[in-house]
C-alpha cells in the first residue's frame, strides 16, 4: 500500500466534445475521482489552438497533435505524450482508433494495468456498422489490446453480455455512468408548441431518420396532437448525416414542425433541456446514453428504445418505450405525448438519477477496481461473476 495519490490516465480518440457522450462520461467520472483524492491525466488528440477541453485545472491535459478530421482521431505523438504522463493505471475510452495502438504499446512496455471502456462499441449493431474496418482493426491491434486489458468496464448488463458474446474472458467491472442533478426540476413548459428534444450526435445509430418518419406519420395520424408539439434536433454532425436528415425533413414537409438547433453546449444545452417538455432517443445501439441521464436530471420524461440499455427507466416508470419502426414509434408517441402523466414520469426520472446514477458512487467502485488491478486491495463487489 502507498500513500501516494492514485494517478489515473484516461485516453480517448478526442479530448473535446466531438467525442459526444464519451467526453461527458470521462469528465463526470474524472471530477468525482479528483474529489476522491486521485490525480487525473487526459491523453489524446487536440487540435492546435483548441480551447482546454475541461475547466478543471486538477485534470492535467497531455495533448498530442491532431491531423485530419477530428472524428477519425488521427494523431502524432500520442505514445510520447502517454509516456510523459506516466499514470499508474490507464483507462481507454472507446475502440478502433489510434488510442488503442498507443494503449497496447504502453501496456507492453510498462506492464501496468489497463482498463478499457467499450462504450457500447462491442454490441451487434455497432460491430456490423462499417464491419470491414473493424475486422481490419481487430486483426491488426484491437483484439490483442482488448485481451490484454486487466479489466473491461461495462455500463450495464447488456454490455456485459456483449463483451462475453465477443469472446472476451477478462474481468468485467459493472459501473454505470452518472450525472449531476441540475438544480430544481424544470417546470412543465408553458410555450406553445411544446418541445420534444433530441440532443446528441447526428449519426445513423441514433434513429433520427426513423424519428422524422414517425413525426411525419404522427401528423397524419393525430394532426391536432402534433400541432401542439415541435421536434427539436440538437447536436453535432457526424460524417455528413445532418445534411441527409435536413433533406429528409424537407422531403416529408416537416419544416414548420421540426427545428435543427445545431450543437449546443454549456448554458445553451441547459436551456434546451429546460425549455423541453420531453426527450426522445430512438437509438439502435448505445452503451449507456448520457443524454438520457441528463434529461432525467432535468425532470424530463423520456421516450427511448430498449437499445438505450437503461431498463431501470422502464422499471421505475421514468421512460416510455418506443420502437425504431416509424409506424410503431408514431403510435407510441401518439399515446405518450397526449398523456397527462408526462410531468410525473419526468419526476420519476429525476428520482432515479438521485437514487441510482451518482458520479460519486461510480467513482467509489472505480477507485476500488483500480486498487484491485494494481494489487493493492481485494476484488470489489462491482466485478461481475460469470
Amino acid at each position: 500500500m502507498t500513500d501516494r495519490p492514485l494517478h489515473v490516465g484516461m485516453i480517448a480518440s478526442s479530448l473535446t466534445r466531438a467525442a459526444g457522450g464519451v467526453h461527458e462520461a470521462m469528465h463526470g467520472l474524472s471530477k468525482a475521482l479528483v474529489r476522491a483524492g486521485c490525480r487525473m491525466s487526459w491523453i489524446g488528440p487536440l487540435r492546435a489552438g483548441a480551447a482546454r477541453p475541461v475547466p478543471e485545472e486538477a485534470i492535467r491535459i497531455w495533448p498530442s497533435r491532431l491531423f485530419g478530421p477530428e472524428r477519425l482521431g488521427l494523431s502524432r505523438g500520442l505514445s510520447a505524450r502517454l509516456h510523459e504522463a506516466d499514470p499508474d493505471v490507464l483507462h481507454q475510452h472507446g475502440l478502433w482508433m489510434s488510442p488503442s495502438l498507443a494503449t497496447l504499446a504502453w501496456r507492453r512496455r510498462t506492464q501496468r494495468p489497463v482498463i478499457i471502456s467499450p462504450h457500447g462499441m462491442l454490441d451487434g449493431w455497432a460491430l456490423a456498422h462499417r464491419r470491414w474496418k473493424k475486422q481490419l482493426a481487430l486483426a491488426g491491434f484491437e483484439r490483442a489490446n482488448l485481451q490484454g486489458a486487466a479489466c473491461l468496464l461495462a455500463l450495464n448488463t447488456s454490455e456485459v453480455q456483449a463483451i462475453r458474446a465477443f469472446g472476451l474472458t477478462n474481468p468485467v467491472a459493472l459501473i454505470p455512468n452518472g450525472v449531476d442533478l441540475q438544480g430544481p426540476a424544470a417546470e412543465p413548459a408553458a410555450q406553445a408548441p411544446r418541445e420534444l428534444l433530441f440532443l446528441g450526435r447526428l449519426h445513423p445509430k441514433k434513429g433520427l431518420a426513423e424519428t422524422l418518419r414517425a413525426w411525419h406519420r404522427l401528423g397524419e395520424q393525430a394532426p391536432a396532437l402534433r400541432e401542439g408539439w415541435r421536434l427539436v434536433i440538437a447536436g453535432w454532425d457526424d460524417g455528413g448525416h445532418a445534411a441527409d436528415l435536413r433533406q429528409l425533413a424537407a422531403d416529408l414537409g416537416l419544416g414548420p414542425v421540426v427545428r435543427f438547433a445545431g450543437p449546443l453546449y454549456g448554458a445553451d444545452k441547459t436551456r434546451a433541456f429546460r425549455q423541453a417538455s420531453a426527450f426522445i432517443l430512438a437509438s439502435h445501439s448505445e452503451g449507456q446514453p448520457m443524454a438520457v441521464l441528463e434529461a432525467w436530471s432535468h425532470g424530463l420524461p423520456v421516450f427511448m428504445t430498449d437499445s438505450c440499455n437503461l431498463p431501470e427507466g422502464f422499471a421505475a416508470g421514468a421512460a416510455l418505450r418506443i420502437s425504431t419502426d416509424p409506424e410503431a414509434m408514431a403510435d407510441s408517441l401518439a399515446r405518450g405525448l397526449a398523456s397527462p402523466d408526462l410531468p410525473a414520469i419526468g419526476g420519476k426520472g429525476r428520482q432515479l438519477v438521485t437514487d441510482r446514477f451518482s458520479w460519486d458512487a461510480a467513482a467509489r467502485d472505480y477507485r476500488a477496481t483500480c486498487d484491485w488491478v494494481l494489487g493493492r486491495a481485494g476484488k470489489p463487489d462491482c466485478i461481475v461473476s460469470d
